[in-house]
């Protein structure tokens, strides 16, 4: 476990002494054959060449060349059951199929290995780490703005500080129906070796907005009958309320999107008695220009 292995490299050698011994059984039955066709065909050659000469019976010549095609599908069969059990002996090497690392090893010399049996553990694990695949569950609202150009920043908490760039590979087209995301495919470089396969990690994609709002403090918002308002400054002091639609929520400030345009001058911690177009009195005047 956590050899460098090649590809084609041998992991493992299994003994089979049955499986040999009938490869030599199946050898030897093939010369056999080959031996026996070979004069069913010398004979059924000569037979044809003797019987327009009368020399021959019509039905000796068939029994003859009967026996010669009888004779070569022999050989067929033994050929095949030669190449059959030469596949079983060549499974007795384990080799790497790619460049990677031994990730796991769960036999040991003197182990037995059941033949045909998908119960037990594979024998090695074999992990090619010189890149890694990233599949991430994008939310439908910005599934269309996952595009070949789109950039991934991947934050791993064992890498504090440090991001590295991932590439878009390929996305499924289609949101999964159970939670209407879009499963995407990243993939990144790892010919250092630093990440390891298997974990978790943070991904941040590098998207434009798909509905741009306004970003306002959370302590703009007036909450009345009426529904969500946010109450504005008119250059004249006076007090406008606005009919809003909020999107995200930042904690300390919410995404406007529908009923605030940009640079707009709001009222902060505004009392619930102000109405619209009431004129107020500045006392403090601090411009907050958020967008």
């Amino acid at each position: 476990m956590g050899d460098h292995v090649s590809k084609g490299q041998v992991l493992a050698e299994i003994d089979s002494p049955e499986i040999d011994q009938q490869l030599l059984q199946a050898k030897a039955d093939l010369m056999a054959a080959e031996a026996n066709n070979k004069i069913a065909q010398t004979l059924a050659h000569r037979t044809r060449a003797l019987l327009p000469f009368s020399a021959v019976s019509q039905q000796s010549s068939d029994q003859a060349t009967s026996d010669a095609n009888a004779r070569a599908s022999t050989v067929a069969s033994n050929q095949a059951n030669v190449q059959r059990l030469e596949q079983l002996v060549s499974f007795e090497e384990i080799r790497a199929p790619y460049d990677g690392i031994v990730t796991a090893r769960n036999t040991d010399i003197g182990h037995l290995i059941n033949s045909g049996s998908n119960n037990g553990p594979e024998l090695f694990q074999i992990a090619d780490i010189s890149w890694l695949r990233i599949y991430v569950q994008v939310p439908q609202s910005y599934a269309a703005s996952i595009t070949p150009k789109v950039v991934a920043e991947l934050h791993f908490p064992e890498y504090p500080g440090r991001a590295f760039v991932a590439h878009l590979v390929n996305t499924a087209h289609a949101l999964q129906p159970e939670n209407r995301t879009l499963l995407v495919q990243l993939r990144i470089d790892n010919q250092k070796g630093e990440l390891f396969p298997g974990g978790y990690t943070e991904v941040h994609f590098k998207i434009p907005p798909v509905n741009p709002g306004v970003s306002i403090p959370a302590s703009a918002l007036l909450f009345r009958a009426e529904g969500l308002q946010v109450a504005t400054l008119t250059p004249d002091r006076h007090v406008k309320l606005h009919d809003i639609t909020q999107g995200r929520d930042f904690g300390t400030d919410v995404e406007i999107l529908k009923g605030l345009e940009p640079n707009e001058p709001v009222i902060l911690n505004p009392p619930a008695a102000l109405v619209d177009g009431q004129k107020v009195r500045v006392s403090s005047q601090t411009s907050q220009k958020r967008s």
